[in-house]
């Protein structure tokens, strides 16, 4: 392993990587040297938050090939492009497919790669001598059958072999997967960091950059997936703003709102829900590994088929806001990681029925199917976990602490007239709906039952003061004849 001058790694911690924010991460990583690395690792944190990208930076960290004791990953040599590229032949990746989004346990006859045929893959001779390495993107998305079938492989790899889970919620694994694993947790990133990623990536000017990044709520990914969708942007203000209405109405108009609601959700929707969509950053040197991440999803998919044959930025407003904000961010992570279907009960949401509002704008009709009904719910509930959470901090005095400054006026006069404690009691009503949603919940009954538990705003003050406008001369005659 090589050392720098000052005798600490020059492994990963000073190469080309691409994963940004999560520094103490990085360094502990850095420290395993490319000698020490675990054969099991169980990557974990709230969805978008960097985990595919720390994983994809240790792969090309093990498969660089670039010689003369530089830093490693390189970004330069073949190994590093060709991970970057999903082209790399040592590199083993399997993520989420066919119905219900599922890692299944797999095999010959089985339609979709599985578990089977990655263990099939691991068992061959590496392709250039080295190390391989295999990642499993959407780990808490593995059925109970594929994980009891990647046990022994975890307990007793093959030679050179480094397993990679990245995993949502460790929860939804099986404890005996849990113990056979090194776990890394990632947390929220600063929203400083952030905005610092958007300008390297060149996605955004300061000032946008600095909301996209208060939106993202430390998920560098979702500021990334916003930035390049600016429509995406548009949406979830305008999704945001008729929640704020909302507030004012009662439940004929709120429930008669839930199906366009979850349509604005969908194209709010900037980023899937799984980690797929985790690639949370451009890397400092060579190709931008997120631009290349997206379009290669297929080609890996296509090539495991071939083979198998938290932080936060502190505000200056009042302690209680603060207390407020660092509360609900971590709810909101807590809630990320919950907000995952479960994958092996997603026959039991089977039932195909959907409103005209969940047919496709164009093109030929068709259903949603029940992933899709889940990710809108899951859509508009984040969204909606925004504003609970600025409600509640501009209740306790906080301005510099919201999310969205382009809401802060409406959410300071809808905040004043809230019941005390409405929006900090509601916020944990998001949390369980979203677990709910995630074990199968009917999406749209969640929502529609969310809709009637939205705290009720009093009417601004001058419209209760303001006196009846007097009647038409003509109403009046009506009514007198």
């Amino acid at each position: 392993m090589t050392r720098g001058g000052s005798g600490a790694p020059v492994w990963l911690l000073d190469g080309a990587h691409a994963t940004r924010g999560h520094d103490a991460v990085v360094a502990a990583v850095a420290g395993w040297g490319r000698e020490g690395v675990p054969h099991a690792i169980l990557v974990t944190g709230p969805a978008s938050i960097g985990k595919t990208t720390l994983a994809y930076d240790l792969a090309a960290a093990l498969l660089c090939t670039a010689a003369g004791g530089g830093a490693v990953p390189c970004g330069r040599c073949a190994g590093c492009l060709r991970v970057t590229s999903g082209s790399h032949p040592d590199l083993h990746v399997l993520r989420p497919s066919g119905p219900g989004g599922q890692v299944r346990i797999g095999g010959r006859d089985a339609p979709e790669p599985g578990i089977r045929d990655l263990i099939s893959d691991l068992a061959l001779s590496p392709a250039e001598g080295g190390a391989r390495v295999a990642i499993v993107e959407s780990a808490h998305r593995m059925n109970e059958d594929a994980q009891n079938a990647l046990l022994r492989t975890l307990e007793e790899p093959p030679a050179g072999v480094v397993i990679v889970l990245c995993a949502d919620d460790e929860d939804r694994l099986l404890p005996t997967i849990r113990s056979r694993c090194v776990r890394v947790r990632l947390g929220p990133v600063s929203s400083r960091s952030i905005e610092g990623l958007l300008a390297e990536l060149g996605l955004a000017d300061p000032p946008t950059a600095a909301r996209l990044a208060r939106l993202a709520e430390g998920r560098p990914g979702i500021a990334v997936a916003l930035a390049r969708r600016p429509d995406a942007v548009r949406a979830r203000e305008e999704l945001m703003r008729r929640l704020l209405d909302l507030t004012g109405e009662g439940p004929a108009v709120r429930l008669v709102a839930a199906p366009s609601l979850l349509a604005t959700a969908r194209e709010a929707r900037a980023v899937g829900t799984g980690d797929g969509a985790d690639a949370g950053a451009g890397g400092a040197g060579g190709p931008d590994p997120t631009a290349a991440r997206g379009a290669r999803g297929g080609a890996r998919a296509k090539a495991v088929r071939r083979r198998s044959g938290a932080a936060r930025d502190p505000g200056s407003g009042t302690p209680e806001a603060q207390a407020v904000a660092t509360g609900a961010t971590t709810a909101a992570s807590q809630g990320d990681a919950r907000g995952v279907a479960d994958p092996g009960r997603v026959a039991e949401d089977g039932d195909e029925e959907t409103s005209a509002d969940d047919e496709l704008p164009a093109g030929p009709k068709r259903k949603q199917t029940p992933a899709e009904r889940r990710d809108a719910a899951r859509a508009l509930i984040d969204a909606w976990r925004v504003v609970a959470r600025d409600l509640a901090v501009a209740a306790a005095g906080g301005r510099r602490e919201l999310r969205d400054a382009a809401l802060l006026e409406e959410t300071h006069d809808v905040a004043g007239r809230l019941a005390p404690g409405a929006a900090v009691a509601f916020l944990a009503r998001l949390d369980e709906t979203e677990r709910l949603v995630g074990a199968n919940a009917g999406p749209e009954l969640a929502i529609d039952t969310l809709l009637l538990a939205w705290p009720l705003a009093a009417r601004p003050r001058a419209a209760r003061s303001a006196p009846a406008r007097p009647a038409p001369a003509g109403a009046a005659a009506e009514v007198e004849t």
